[in-house]
């Protein structure tokens, strides 16, 4: 064949009819032999940080003498424990950090005990210590993701998204204890006084990442009438597929697929929602599924096709809400989340509480799994990601913030080996894995938070 130097630009979108679909990364995309261009095609590295209310029965004193979260063995041979056995699949992808501290999310003054549920969410990617106040002169400081994205997302449609799962509420209002509201609704602050509301609906995150344009009216006339937002460009995607090798005609195709079944299931969902016999939830969105795994999965699916087309390359995900009373039952346990969490050590209750901690993790795998069969450049999602997972409490039963659990997936551009335990030394701050994570994404800082120094992953 005749190389030449002409390539489909990485930025390439399809347009029509109110709807960018921006593209996967395809062959067609890299330039024949201009190694710099192929190295500024390639892509970038993303981020998703996960988080999850209520600590882990694992960072007990009778759940660290139990490896209930941490393994015994440091270094590179160990053995997952009960709650993260579900991720051995994805061994090679895993760092596990266990026993730092987020001493920023605790009382520093008689007036601030009780608050503890208030503050963790908001320390959490800060590790920072929020501003005592029920009014508007909240304080904190820029989350990490916030500080990736400032860097990295100047160049992608959307600098980051935000989501969650539950109602967190608005980001006003007083909820006891002397603070705001606002410092549990959200784990991402772009600065010190601004939080960045997280988004519950899945078909708002759809529209978002494919509506261009399109006026309320617009969008729901296709809702009703059935119509995909695929059908607005397919006279494109048939003019582009022309142009494509086998390779890249196949992975458009599934990308393709991929965005129909979101889309199918999203209206599935406000079917579902508006039949007459549904609950009546009335501060409900339409698109939100009842199901807590159906509802996941969903999100979950909506940052992959986010971070396959680069439309963004750092999302933050609330998994939970504190003092949640959500009941789990695919998780066989009956208790519901918050009461749960406040197990007073008796051993029953504990073991119950880590049964909890493990579903909640074996549904992360879901989204690993996504992103390790997504391809990408010279690999896969997951060789070019790093997800972070944990908790910004420790032991819930006494809202303490001490051996928070925490591990991250991914090789993140080959900056993380994987199928790593470090075991850090007690007291040391979350902040130094915070550092450490940026450093590897590509954000120069001496320090974050209450850093001390960095960690050795």
């Amino acid at each position: 064949m005749f190389i030449t130097n002409k390539h489909m630009s990485r930025r390439t979108a399809l347009r029509g009819l109110g709807v960018t679909m921006a593209l996967p990364f395809l062959d067609a995309m890299v330039p024949a032999m201009a190694s710099a261009k192929i190295a500024a095609a390639m892509p970038k590295t993303r981020f998703a940080a996960l988080e999850m209310v209520h600590g882990s029965a694992g960072s007990t004193g009778d759940g660290t003498r139990l490896n209930y979260w941490s393994p015994k063995q440091v270094g590179r041979d160990f053995e997952l424990t009960q709650i993260l056995q579900s991720l051995e699949p994805y061994k090679d992808y895993l760092t596990i950090v266990s026993h730092t501290d987020i001493a920023e999310a605790t009382a520093k003054s008689p007036a601030e005990a009780g608050a503890d549920h208030t503050r963790s969410s908001a320390a959490w990617l800060t590790c920072a210590h929020a501003k005592m106040t029920e009014g508007a002169d909240i304080e904190n400081a820029m989350s990490m993701d916030q500080l990736l994205a400032q860097q990295v997302g100047q160049d992608t449609p959307l600098p980051s998204i935000q989501l969650c799962i539950e109602d967190v509420g608005s980001l006003t209002g007083a909820c006891g204890y002397g603070y705001s509201c606002v410092y549990a609704n959200t784990i991402s602050w772009s600065s010190p006084s601004t939080p960045l509301p997280m988004e519950r609906d899945p078909r708002v995150v759809f529209e978002r990442l494919f509506g261009d344009g399109a006026t309320p009216e617009e969008r729901q006339l296709r809702r009703r009438t059935n119509a995909s937002i695929l059908d607005g460009i397919l006279e494109k995607v048939s003019k582009l597929e022309r142009d494509l090798g086998p390779s890249d005609r196949a992975r458009l195709s599934d990308y393709l697929e991929d965005v129909r079944e979101i889309e199918r299931r999203i209206e599935l969902v406000e079917s579902q929602n508006q039949a007459a016999d549904a609950p009546s939830l009335p501060t409900t969105p339409i698109g939100v599924p009842e199901s807590w795994i159906d509802h996941v999965r969903l999100m979950f699916d909506l940052q992959v096709l986010a971070f396959q087309t680069e439309t963004t390359r750092v999302s933050a995900f609330k998994l939970g809400r504190d003092v949640s009373t959500r009941v789990f039952p695919d998780s066989g346990v009956k208790t519901p989340f918050h009461p749960l969490s406040h197990h007073m050590d008796k051993p029953d209750q504990l073991a119950e509480f880590a049964k909890l901690n493990e579903y909640h993790v074996r549904h992360v795998t879901y989204f690993l799994e996504r992103l390790k069969n997504t391809p990408d450049g010279d690999g896969n999602l997951l060789d070019h990601s790093m997800v972070l997972y944990g908790s910004p409490m420790g032991d819930g039963s006494v809202h303490n913030h001490l051996r928070v659990p925490l591990f991250l997936a991914g090789h993140a551009g080959g900056t993380l080996e994987g199928r790593r335990h470090t075991l850090c030394e007690d007291g040391t701050p979350m902040a130094n894995v915070l550092l450490t994570m940026l450093h590897k994404l590509g954000v120069d800082v001496e320090s974050f938070g209450d850093s001390t120094g960095t960690v050795d992953i």
